[in-house]
């Protein structure tokens, strides 16, 4: 019997190509896409899962009030870990951590290495990062060792065992004490080497509440304490002593939060080492996947019923030989799943081949082996099962309930209640498309207003170089040297690059109203910073050599003072003018005169808006040099830079990057989400339209007879292709006033996010509407101007 059932249904794939292909291709589609985007929400939701302890491990982050203003940061003090674990019982481990860049020499090899952990001992007791040569309860016990990843073992000693070599970072010899494996992908702590967090100088030795810095992480005793541990320490932060020993007064306060280390990446709204995933986003892909696999489930639904007609001589005769409903109704669903086992097959091929392109869309590096480990297959043939059983049901149940008298008397009949089912299926198909075409384009929009917008600074042909190690003695001549480069226009330094400011800090202001206690960013900048990002000064004047005489150190600091340029926004703040501002006192723990006052600028993502900013004159602070190159031959204004910091610099590679890097690295997660919702709407269009070019054929040749009557009556083809596309114009106006205000909220809702956005547009439904109805009746009246050009007399004979 399931040799019949196989045999009847590969007859039927062979004598419907067309249909069957467009089934075929439509699950593919979905099938591959549900697959991909599968393998992508797993690898979310799996972020820190491998650690052995990850129930126990929480990140602590701060929140503090200064003058009424509420500051949150994933950042904290120096005291919080050591401070804690000594006060609080459930505290068993703690790690304050901190990832940065420095020059690392190994032998004859020599690198600037992005990724250099430092962390206090416990650390590889608190994470089960794998350590394949040493132990890890001593591979951070003392200050000179280090522990590497496999890849910088190959990278930095070749085949030779690494454990007991020594590396030169930050001009200290590091004795490798251990190597672990590669960080997986899964992990918000990425990096390739481990040493202790005291090497990062004499100023992380004193603890203190503020300078938050750092990232701190703790060890409870069991997941259950997290609530605990957390009221505990709110208690805590109230109490006068400690109000007293943060220098907390009046209403302000300091406390801190823990987030479970497996919530971090997908539901914290504060980034740590790298920028959060969004809960929102995955449920986004999960539906994208979904409403494509729904369009293709729904062609073939469609497909099926519409082809009943030409089987209604098929099912007679096995009624007829004693066929019974459930045998039909078997060899019907047998048919939709040899179809979609097919599909799934192709679908699995597919998306192997795909992977490079959905690694693009993602920013993830997954390979083959992601794809053919048991979830994935197991789930994939899970879905093939629900899709062959819920996209084969109807016609299997409408075929193999029909009535076999009625059959053969009159052929079986597709209207009713099957083609109210077509209808619906169509305008659920192009409402989804509509819908994800004007979602798309509004995120598009957005993407495009965000490259584009004013920042009120020009973030580009500006190069970011790094400051380390002891550049800062020679601080003055190394800039030199690089502005008298040709092609460079200016150069200035500072602690952090515009485009996301993150020193926390607070002032004093001083006027004849009194004191201003106010909570703000701040930038440490050298000379010339303003002019090199081409800020706007709305009054007074730039930083210049003489405002270093301020900075007098004689006496014990008693004449030292800072001067400083404010935003207008803090000028608001405080009640002046950007004229009045202009020689008004500011205390930032330093007293000193405001000589400036700059239009605001953006120093953070758009999704904030513009606050408080000071900038004051911090050489010593200086972490980046920014130059402003002239763009007309950027490459060898690069080579001659490569050849001054080489003599300049000859123990620190060169490395840069671009400052409209650095922002546009902000909006990584709307960008991969623009891009795959870009690719779900092309492929939701064009499944769409390809059930309904298949269904417009159908339709066509049903109807042979009756074009060829109208034809030789003297229809024209213009009224003959609006007679077959009438209906199906009309369900898909319907699909279009339906989408349009579901895509209207949704992309409202997207945008609120952004403190800066985009009005949407009217024009944007307007030219979907038109477009979708457009390529629909492109769609079926390729083949009613084909009948409608064919001989009519031929046809009529035929029939």
């Amino acid at each position: 019997m399931f040799k019949n059932y196989l045999k009847t249904a590969l007859r039927n794939l062979r004598k419907n190509k067309l249909y069957s292909i467009i089934n075929i291709f439509g699950l593919t589609v979905g099938l591959a896409a549900c697959l991909l985007i599968g393998v992508y929400i797993h690898h979310e939701l799996s972020y820190d899962k491998f650690n052995a302890n990850a129930g126990r491990i929480v990140r602590a982050t701060m929140e503090y009030s200064n003058a009424g203003t509420v500051n949150k940061t994933a950042t904290t003090g120096t005291k919080v870990g050591p401070h804690f674990k000594r006060t609080f019982p459930l505290v068993k481990e703690y790690a304050r951590t901190f990832i940065s860049h420095n020059v690392v020499k190994g032998g004859d090899k020599i690198f600037d290495e992005p990724r250099i952990l430092y962390a206090d001992e416990p650390f590889f007791k608190i994470f089960s990062f794998h350590i394949i040569e040493g132990d890890a309860a001593t591979a951070l016990d003392a200050p000179d060792k280090i522990v590497i990843t496999q890849s910088m073992a190959k990278k930095y000693f070749g085949d030779e065992d690494p454990v007991g070599k020594t590396l030169t970072s930050g001009g200290k010899d590091l004795r490798v004490s251990a190597v672990c494996e590669d960080v997986p992908q899964n992990s918000q702590i990425k990096f390739d080497f481990a040493t202790q967090f005291y090497n990062l100088g004499n100023g992380v030795k004193n603890e203190t509440w503020w300078t938050a810095n750092w990232i701190t992480y703790f060890l409870l005793s069991d997941e259950k304490s997290i609530a605990s541990f957390h009221q505990q320490v709110s208690e805590y932060m109230k109490t006068p002593a400690i109000r007293k020993d943060a220098r907390m007064e009046g209403n302000d306060y300091l406390t801190y939060h823990f987030e479970p280390l497996t919530k971090v990446h997908l539901y914290s709204s504060l980034a740590g080492f790298e920028p959060n995933g969004s809960i929102t986003y995955i449920y986004m892909f999960s539906v994208i996947a979904l409403l494509i696999l729904i369009i293709a489930c729904a062609n073939y639904t469609n497909l099926a019923t519409a082809q009943s007609a030409g089987r209604s001589g098929e099912i007679g005769i096995r009624k007829v030989i004693g066929a019974t409903k459930r045998q039909i109704f078997v060899q019907f669903m047998s048919e939709s799943s040899i179809i979609t086992f097919i599909a799934a097959a192709l679908a699995l091929l597919s998306s192997i081949f795909l992977i490079p392109y959905f690694n693009a869309i993602t920013g993830r590096q997954f390979n083959a082996g992601n794809l053919l480990q048991p979830l994935p297959i197991v789930t994939l043939v899970i879905f093939s099962l629900l899709v062959s059983f819920f996209a084969g049901l109807y016609p299997a149940l409408v075929l193999s309930g029909t009535q076999v008298i009625g059959v053969l008397k009159k052929g079986f009949s597709f209207t009713g209640g099957n083609n109210f089912l077509r209808k619906v299926l169509i305008v659920a198909q192009f409402g989804i498309s509509v819908f994800l075409i004007i979602y798309t384009v509004i995120i598009l929009q957005q993407m495009h207003y965000l490259q584009t917008k004013n920042l009120g600074y020009d973030k580009d042909h500006v190069v970011v170089l790094p400051i380390g190690g002891n550049m800062l003695q020679d601080f003055q001549s190394i800039k030199n040297a690089l502005a008298l480069v040709p092609g460079v226009t200016a150069v200035t330094a500072s602690y952090e690059t515009p485009e996301h400011v993150q020193w926390g800090d607070g002032i004093t202001a001083i006027d004849e109203r009194g004191e201003h206690n106010i909570s703000l960013n701040a930038m440490p900048v050298d000379l010339d910073f303003t002019k090199t990002m081409k800020m706007q000064l709305l009054a007074g004047r730039d930083f210049q050599q003489s405002d270093f005489a301020m900075m007098d150190t004689n006496n014990n600091d008693a004449n030292y003072h800072l001067p400083y340029i404010i935003n207008e926004t803090l000028a608001r703040t405080i009640g002046w003018t950007p004229e009045q501002a202009i020689g008004k006192i500011i205390s930032k723990g330093v007293t000193g005169p405001v000589i400036g006052v700059i239009k605001d600028f953006n120093f953070s993502s758009l999704h904030e808006p513009i606050g408080p900013l000071l900038i004051f004159l911090g050489r010593g602070f200086s972490r980046t040099f920014m130059l402003r190159l002239a763009g007309n031959d950027m490459k060898a204004t690069l080579g001659r830079l490569e050849a001054v910091w080489k003599q300049r610099i000859p123990g620190r590679p060169f490395t840069y990057h671009f400052l409209d890097d650095d922002y546009n690295n902000l909006y990584l997660a709307e960008q991969r989400s623009s891009l795959l919702l870009g690719v779900a709407a092309t492929l939701a269009i064009v499944l769409a339209c390809l059930g309904l070019f298949g269904l417009a054929a159908f339709t066509t040749v049903q109807r042979t007879k009756e074009i060829g009557i109208r034809r030789v009556l003297g229809a024209d083809i213009s009224s003959i292709t609006f007679l077959i596309a009438k209906n199906f114009l009309q369900l898909i106006g319907i699909a279009i006033l339906i989408a349009i205000p579901l895509a209207w909220w949704a992309g409202n809702k997207w945008l609120q996010d952004f403190a800066f956005r985009i009005p949407v547009q009217l024009y944007i439904f307007i030219v979907t509407a038109f477009v979708t109805a457009f390529i629909a009746l492109c769609t079926v009246g390729y083949h009613s101007v084909k009948v409608a050009l064919s001989n009519p007399v031929k046809s009529l004979k035929s029939e």
